[in-house]
């Protein structure tokens, strides 16, 4: 995205009070930003981001970190006014934590403080990747069906983990999908083509490492499906696996070796992240 500001139709998440919270924020860091005589660009240089994500909190659609937040103060000529918000933030990301569901909230808990996630996905583009879109069609595609109140609590949950891309120091983050859940147009021909962009985005982060696992291999040893690999500050390796709900975090040293080992060869089979990229960037072309 270019530094001209240009406004783009994508509207947050109703769901409860933080909403309104961070689109305040950031309409007070775009106005901030603008009197500093700063671009998009030039912020997101001095703040060691993206562009697209000062565009993003600009446009409250996506979360302004709290360290985020203290290194903009200054960038922008606050004066304060940016690092007073800080206990607001924390509070209102800890509400968003609070809104997952008992048998989720687990591993949400764990994924938002992990130094290291690995995520193996073999049906849908996992949740950390997904677009507002995107998320709102695996939604409404689920059965049995939800009303619209839920989808909406859901979507947003889901949008609030992604908040983990923005964290400092980052978090080691790699992913490998198959190749299909790339290929299938989940919501459409426009919502697919946003969702490989999202993935291209993403993908281009240093701290992010990702691969496609191609569908012509014929040997593969996780067939069965879909789990993520997560280690705690402190603590050894995790792995967590659900299946429609039912959901499992394994702590057992001798099952979550089981699982890493799994990974290792799956990464080994894969796409390099450059092939992978180039994979996506040709199906992008193609639609």
């Amino acid at each position: 995205m270019s530094g001209n500001d240009e406004e783009r139709p994508e509207r947050p998440s109703e769901v409860d009070g933080t909403a309104h919270l961070f689109r305040a924020l950031g309409k007070q860091i775009k106005a901030l930003r603008r009197n500093a005589g700063l671009s998009q660009a030039e912020l997101a240089d001095i703040t060691h981001v993206s562009e697209d994500l000062i565009s993003a909190i600009e446009r409250g659609v996506r979360t302004p970190q709290p360290d985020f937040l203290l290194r903009v103060d200054p960038a922008v000529n606050a004066g304060g006014v940016l690092a007073v918000a800080v206990e607001d933030v924390r509070e209102a990301l800890a509400k968003a934590r609070v809104r997952h569901p008992d048998w989720f909230r687990d591993f949400a808990d764990a994924e938002a403080e992990a130094v290291a996630l690995h995520y193996y996905a073999v049906q849908a583009v996992p949740g950390l990747l997904q677009t507002e879109a995107y998320a709102r069609a695996v939604m409404r595609y689920r059965r049995p069906v939800w009303d619209e109140q839920t989808i909406e609590k859901w979507v947003a949950d889901r949008l609030a983990r992604q908040s983990i891309f923005d964290k400092w120091p980052p978090t080691t983050i790699s992913f490998v999908l198959e190749e299909a859940i790339l290929r299938r147009p989940t919501g459409g021909r426009n919502v697919h083509r946003e969702q490989l962009r999202r993935i291209l985005d993403i993908a281009s982060r240093r701290t992010v490492h990702l691969q496609v696992m191609p569908l012509k291999w014929e040997e593969h040893p996780s067939l069965d499906g879909a789990f993520t690999l997560l280690t705690p500050p402190g603590r050894r390796e995790v792995a967590y696996i659900e299946i429609y709900g039912h959901a499992r975090l394994i702590t057992a040293p001798e099952e979550v070796r089981v699982y890493s080992e799994r990974y290792g060869i799956i990464r080994a089979q894969a796409l390099t992240p450059r092939e992978s990229l180039e994979l996506i960037e040709k199906m992008l072309g193609e639609l």
